[in-house]
């Protein structure tokens, strides 16, 4: 079991940064390629990045190339994602996952974390 707390998110207005992370405890943090997903009220959750185990290796969605990065620290099981030039469409909950692959498919990931709210306003 993997247990995966996130943190960071908050009311911000567009064009601002920030931080969000996700601390894992439980079976080695280092097994596991980690994503972020998103989901708005209405919609389906989708995704915005992955990293794999080692951190050589990232992948985004198209949205949010160029303004979102992800990395992790395997020193400290935590996972980042730095969110920059917000647009009010980044606007959701927020979740990181972490599967056996890296992935954009939510469907490959085996634990989830309960999310963290991200509002940018216009």
């Amino acid at each position: 079991q993997v247990q995966l707390v996130e943190s960071g998110g908050g009311l911000v207005q567009a064009g601002a940064s920030l931080r969000l992370s996700c601390a894992a405890s439980g079976r080695t943090f280092t097994f596991y390629a980690m994503g972020w997903f998103r989901q708005a009220p209405g919609k389906e959750r989708e995704f915005v990045a992955a990293i794999g185990w080692s951190g050589g290796y990232t992948n985004y969605a198209d949205s949010v190339k160029g303004r979102f990065t992800i990395s992790r620290d395997n020193a400290k099981n935590t996972v980042y994602l730095q969110m920059d030039s917000l647009k009010p469409e980044d606007t959701a909950v927020y979740y990181c996952a972490a599967g056996p692959n890296l992935s954009g498919d939510y469907g490959r990931y085996d634990y989830w974390g309960q999310g963290t709210q991200v509002t940018v306003s216009s």
